[in-house]
């Protein structure tokens, strides 16, 4: 879908970063309202922007292309300017330099990750992701976002590595730096697989993600929930389509959080649980590989984006009235914020109800995964269908809002968070009721129809029976206790590793690096100073002489190097740097004799 109107020759990435940096000078409602533009911008330039290859730039032997437009890369680009929009709208409130600046930046580089044509355009958009991103989670200045915001870094940056090799092993190979598919067979293949898995959250290197959204500023995980994993799932759809390992991970992504969920207590970590849940449906499409599952996958990175910020805005919102994040302390904030309740209420049915958003795309990986007759597959991903909407998309609403009285009466959220849910609410029921409209910016032709009599009434009698199930459990006491304790996940193994690591590094390396300076610092060191004592003052301080202006009296408060020298003569050491300046002078010799 394109504007019919001229083509703005600027990307909207550059537009998104560089406006950014404008954001700490500005101040007050200036800095809101601009930090509102920016994604405006982005979003009209890009609907001006017919496909093709746009923004190439000379580099080396290469071109780095910024604007690889087609359908694929459009839907993504587009529903990340309005998911940044209405997070813009949603932070208006917050007069926060750091998170604001972070956020754009965050969100520009996403747009930039998506329309990258190259690897090399890539990596660096990416890179910019990771240390924005941190930045939105140290933004919240506690102790505890800032260890999740360490070991969030760290992660990233061991996939950033991870990628880079794979794109160096991959350039070196074949000789180009083009951005497209690759048959996952070659070690670099893999290197590329395993950095692009991480940002997806992909089992079981995921556990990053539920430690550091929930520890991010209000507005932060808003951002957090919709860009980072979902341009992972649009790269490992451009690069690994049709790859079919990447089946059984989306269904371990699908299943294994949901477990997660139900026990969790942090209303912001069971979201977060569901977000990886979700993405391994789009996993699976991509796994998948057919026309079908790929329409699916867009179309599903669409309508996630949209349900997923507005249940985290709902939370968010909660979070910042009344101070509680723990659904245990939370429970009959209905009446003192009904707003909030109703767009989050909407946010929960817009994950599998008819006429809501998640209803019109889910469906199709479903529909794909039956289509190639992958049995297991399609009960699975029915199974977490219903799961997921009857343990996060009923359960968080109601126990946040209706289950008991907390005894808190907080104030209904600032107007501004309540346009930007109201917003993204509206853009979920349009998406449900007006599917036609995502359906024609999908990368195939979709002759895909929700709206059947069979497929309305199939989901409906599975998400009923499914809610059924839940409040019968909750109304025996058979769910589980909620508690404050923090539950391990596969962090278990990195925080292990992280241990020996360490072991390593201080017993190990450090031993050496001791025996080492002993063995070479030390005694060629004393080498030099025996060498010192015994030869002539003078031939020494002839050697020196030419340097003496290099080295000496052109700095004030520095000593001609004659005198040191001579100093060095008669107490028999040698002084600070000159020592290295002789240990390199006869290095270079050596290598000057054997040329």
């Amino acid at each position: 879908m394109t504007l019919d109107m001229p083509f703005i020759n600027i990307p909207p990435a550059l537009i998104m970063v560089v406006g950014a940096l404008a954001l700490p000078i500005l101040k007050g409602r200036l800095r809101s309202a601009w930090m509102t533009v920016l994604p405006l911008l982005a979003l009209v330039t890009l609907l001006s922007v017919p496909n093709g290859t746009h923004w190439t730039v000379p580099f080396l032997d290469y071109q780095l292309v910024f604007g690889r437009v087609d359908a694929l890369s459009r839907i993504f680009g587009t529903i990340f300017c309005i998911a940044a929009f209405a997070g813009s709208v949603y932070a208006m409130h917050e007069d926060d330099a750091l998170a604001h600046t972070s956020a754009m930046i965050y969100a520009g580089s996403a747009v930039g990750v998506t329309f990258a044509g190259d690897f090399f355009s890539l990596y660096v958009f990416w890179e910019f992701m990771a240390v924005a991103s941190t930045f939105l989670i140290l933004a919240r200045r506690t102790e505890q976002s800032q260890k999740a915001a360490f070991r969030y870094i760290m992660i990233h940056i061991l996939g950033g590595l991870s990628l880079m090799a794979g794109i160096v092993l991959q350039i070196q190979e074949t000789g180009t730096i083009a951005f497209s598919a690759i048959e996952l067979a070659s070690p670099a293949s893999w290197f590329i697989f395993v950095g692009v898995a991480v940002n997806a959250a992909v089992y079981p290197m995921h556990a990053w993600l539920k430690d550091a959204y929930p520890e991010a500023t209000v507005t932060g995980a808003v951002f957090l929930s919709s860009f980072t994993t979902k341009s992972a799932v649009y790269t490992m759809a451009r690069i690994f389509a049709g790859t079919d390992i990447l089946i059984p991970l989306g269904l371990a992504m699908a299943l294994i959080p949901l477990c997660y969920a139900v026990i969790e207590n942090d209303i912001r970590r069971v979201l977060a649980y569901s977000l990886i849940n979700q993405v391994g449906f789009m996993i699976v499409g991509i796994g998948i590989g057919t026309n079908l599952a790929i329409n699916g996958v867009a179309a599903h990175a669409v309508c996630h984006i949209l349900y997923k910020s507005l249940l985290f805005m709902g939370a968010g919102a909660v979070i910042q009235q009344t101070g509680k994040q723990g659904l245990s302390d939370l429970g009959g904030l209905f009446r003192s914020m009904p707003w909030t309740a109703t767009f989050c209420i909407v946010g929960g049915l817009s994950m599998s109800t008819p006429f809501f958003c998640a209803f019109v795309s889910k469906s199709m990986i479903i529909s794909a995964a039956a289509h190639e007759h992958l049995t297991l597959a399609w009960f699975i991903l029915q199974f977490t269908a219903v799961g997921v909407f009857a343990y996060v998309g009923i359960r968080v609403p109601f126990l946040t809002f209706f289950h008991r009285d907390s005894g808190l009466k907080p104030a209904e959220a600032p107007w501004n968070m309540r346009i930007a849910m109201g917003f993204t609410a509206l853009g979920c029921v349009y998406v449900g009721t007006h599917h036609e409209v995502l359906y024609n910016m999908l990368p195939f032709a979709a002759d895909y129809e929700p709206y059947t009599a069979a497929h309305v009434i199939n989901q409906l009698q599975l998400q009923f029976f499914g809610t059924l199930a839940f409040f019968l459990l909750l109304a025996k006491g058979l769910l589980p206790r909620l508690s404050k304790a923090t539950f391990l996940d596969t962090d278990w193994f990195y925080a292990g590793a992280g241990r020996v690591l360490y072991v390593i590094a201080d017993k190990v390396l450090n031993s050496v690096n001791t025996a080492c300076d002993a063995l070479f610092v030390k005694g060629f060191t004393g080498r030099i100073n025996g060498f010192a004592q015994k030869a002539p003052e003078s031939i020494a301080v002839a050697l020196m002489s030419p340097f003496t202006h290099l080295f000496g009296k052109g700095n004030p408060g520095q000593e001609d190097l004659s005198e040191r020298v001579r100093l060095a003569f008669r107490t028999g050491t040698v002084p600070s740097g000159i020592g290295a300046f002789v240990a390199v002078l006869f290095i270079f010799l050596l290598y000057a004799v054997r040329g």
